[in-house]
C-alpha cells in the first residue's frame, strides 16, 4: 500500500493537465497615434493631477482615494476572489478531518437478535476518529480551476486599479468643470451688474425726458438676460459640488475651491505607444485575466470525461467503556481507493464542453474589443485636446474683439453717432463669448484629465497608494500566497 501511494502521489504531481494552455492572442497593433504630441513626455507613472498646481485638487483626490465607496467595494471584491482561489486550489492537498462521538443506548428484548446477556443493558458507545481524503488530480482538473479561479482574482484586481484610474479622472474632471462653471458665474454676476447700472442711470435719463422708453427697455432685456443665467449656472454648480462629494464618500455639500480656471497650470501630455496600453490599461489586463480564466474552464471541462481517483483512511478507537477507549483492542483503522467515471451522460459533459469553449470565444472576442476601444480612447483624447487648444485661442480673439467692439459702441452712443441698439448688439455677442471662454478652457483641462485615464500607467500604483491600506493588493498577495502554500504553482 506505501508503494501505490508512492506511485499515485508520482503521477500526480507529473500528471498531465487536458484541455489548452493560454497563449496570449495576436492583435492588430497600429504603430503609433495619429495625433500623437511631438512634445509629449513620459509621465505617465507620476502623480500626473499634481501638475495643475493645485493644493485643493490634491487633497480632494486624496480623500476620494481614502474614502470613495467604490475603491472600497473593489477592494472588498478582491478579497472575495482571494477567498475563491483558496477554496479552490485547497482539494489539491489531502484533506484531514476529525470525528468522534459518545452515546449511551439501550436495545429492545424483544429484538429478532437479542443482546447477549455478557453485554450490560443499556450501553454506551464511544467512538473518536480521525480521517484523510484526497482526490488525486491525474487529469488536472483542480489544477484548471485554480487556474481559473487564480486569473480571476488577477481580473478583479485589475478591475479595483481601474475603479482608481476612473476615480481619480473623475475627481479632476469635475472639479475643473466645477471651477470652469464657477468663471461663467463671475462673468455672469460681473455682466449684472454692469447692467444693472445701466438700467438704473436709462432709467433717470428716461425720467427727465433725455432718451424713450425704448432704450430703458433694451437695457432691461440684457439685465434680466444675465439675470436668468445666474440661477441657472447656480444649479449646475450645486449638482456640480454634490457630485463631487459622493466621489470623495461625502454627504452632498460644499467643496473647498483652490484656483481660478486661469490661474492654474497645464499638464505635460503624456507619451506612449500603442503597443504600451497592453501593460498599462486595467481594462485590458482584465478582459485578458478574463480570457485566462475562461481558457482554463476548457480544460476543467474536459477532464470530466476521465475517471475521478481517490484515497480515503481512518483511524481512531471504539469503546462501550471511556476507560478502555484509547487500549489496543479498541484501535480501529481502514483506507480504501475508489475509481469513479462516466460511462454514458446523455451529452451532459461534451455540453460543459461546448459551454465552456464558446464562453472563452467571448472572452476573446472582449479581450480584442477593450483593445480597440482603448486605441480609440487615446486618440479621441489627443484630438480633443488638441482641437480645444485651438479653439479657445479662437474664442479669445472673439472675446478681445467683442471688448473693442462695446467699448467704440459706447463711444459712439455717448458722442451722440450711434443708436443703443449698436451698445445692445456689441453686449449680446461679449457675454456668450466671455462664457464660452470660461467654458472652454475648463473643457481643455479636463481634456488632460483623460488623456491620463486613456493612457493608464503606472499612476495607477502611485494612487493606490493614497487608499485606505491598500486592501485590495494585500488580499490579491495573500491569495495567491495562501494558494502556493504546500504545493508548486500552476
Amino acid at each position: 500500500m506505501r508503494w501505490f501511494v508512492i506511485l499515485i502521489l508520482a503521477a500526480s504531481l507529473a500528471g498531465c493537465m487536458v484541455g489548452p494552455d493560454y497563449r496570449r492572442p495576436s492583435v492588430d497593433i497600429p504603430g503609433s497615434f495619429r495625433y500623437a504630441e511631438k512634445e509629449a513626455r513620459d509621465t505617465v507613472n507620476t502623480d500626473w493631477w499634481r501638475q495643475f498646481q493645485d493644493p485643493v485638487l490634491d487633497a480632494l483626490i486624496a480623500e476620494a482615494l481614502a474614502n470613495n465607496k467604490n475603491v472600497k467595494i473593489a477592494a472588498a471584491n478582491v478579497e472575495q476572489a482571494a477567498g475563491v482561489l483558496i477554496q479552490t486550489r485547497a482539494p489539491l492537498f489531502p484533506q484531514a478531518s476529525y470525528a468522534g462521538s459518545a452515546a449511551r443506548q439501550r436495545a429492545s428484548v424483544f429484538n429478532a437478535t437479542p443482546v447477549p446477556s455478557s453485554v450490560s443493558n443499556p450501553f454506551n458507545s464511544l467512538q473518536l476518529f480521525g480521517g484523510v481524503n484526497w482526490e488525486i488530480d491525474l487529469w488536472g482538473r483542480i489544477r484548471r480551476l485554480s487556474e481559473g479561479a487564480r486569473a480571476n482574482l488577477f481580473a478583479t484586481e485589475e478591475a479595483r486599479r481601474g475603479v482608481i484610474l476612473s476615480l481619480v479622472a473623475s475627481v479632476a474632471g469635475n472639479y475643473l468643470q466645477l471651477r470652469g462653471l464657477d468663471e461663467q458665474l463671475t462673468v455672469a454676476k460681473r455682466n449684472l451688474a454692469t447692467y444693472a447700472e445701466s438700467v438704473k442711470i436709462f432709467e433717470l435719463q428716461f425720467k427727465y425726458g433725455q432718451i424713450s422708453q425704448l432704450n430703458v427697455e433694451q437695457a432691461r432685456t440684457q439685465y434680466e438676460t444675465a439675470a436668468a443665467t445666474i440661477p441657472q449656472l447656480e444649479s449646475q454648480i450645486d449638482q456640480a459640488e454634490n457630485a463631487l462629494s459622493i466621489l470623495l464618500g461625502r454627504n452632498p455639500g460644499p467643496i473647498a475651491r483652490g484656483k481660478t480656471i486661469y490661474d492654474l497650470a497645464f499638464p505635460a501630455v503624456p507619451s506612449g505607444l500603442p503597443s504600451q496600453l497592453l501593460a498599462r490599461r486595467p481594462d485590458i489586463a482584465q478582459a485578458e485575466q478574463n480570457l485566462i480564466a475562461a481558457n482554463a474552464q476548457i480544460g476543467a471541462a474536459k477532464a470530466l470525461y476521465f475517471p475521478t481517483i481517490a484515497l480515503t483512511g481512518n483511524y481512531g478507537y471504539e469503546s462501550a467503556n471511556l476507560s478502555n477507549l484509547f487500549r489496543g483492542p479498541a484501535r480501529t483503522w481502514s483506507y480504501a481507493g475508489s475509481v469513479t467515471g462516466p460511462i454514458f451522460t446523455a451529452g451532459a459533459i461534451s455540453g460543459q464542453v461546448r459551454q465552456s469553449e464558446s464562453v472563452q470565444q467571448a472572452a476573446l472576442l472582449g479581450y480584442e474589443a477593450a483593445i480597440q476601444s482603448a486605441f480609440a480612447d487615446v486618440e479621441n483624447a489627443l484630438i480633443v485636446r488638441e482641437k480645444l487648444a485651438g479653439q479657445i485661442q479662437a474664442q479669445e480673439r472673439l472675446v478681445k474683439a467683442s471688448q473693442e467692439y462695446e467699448r467704440l459702441a459706447k463711444l459712439q452712443y455717448d458722442g451722440g453717432y450711434a443708436p443703443y441698439l449698436t451698445v445692445l448688439s456689441a453686449q449680446q455677442q461679449l457675454f456668450p463669448a466671455e462664457l464660452n471662454l470660461a467654458q472652454l478652457r475648463a473643457a481643455l483641462y479636463t481634456s488632460y484629465a483623460n488623456l491620463y485615464k486613456a493612457m493608464g500607467g503606472g499612476w495607477v500604483a502611485e494612487a493606490d497608494k493614497l487608499t485606505a491600506g491598500q486592501t485590495g493588493s494585500d488580499a490579491m498577495s495573500d491569495g495567491v500566497k495562501d494558494s502556493n502554500k504546500g504545493g508548486r504553482s500552476d
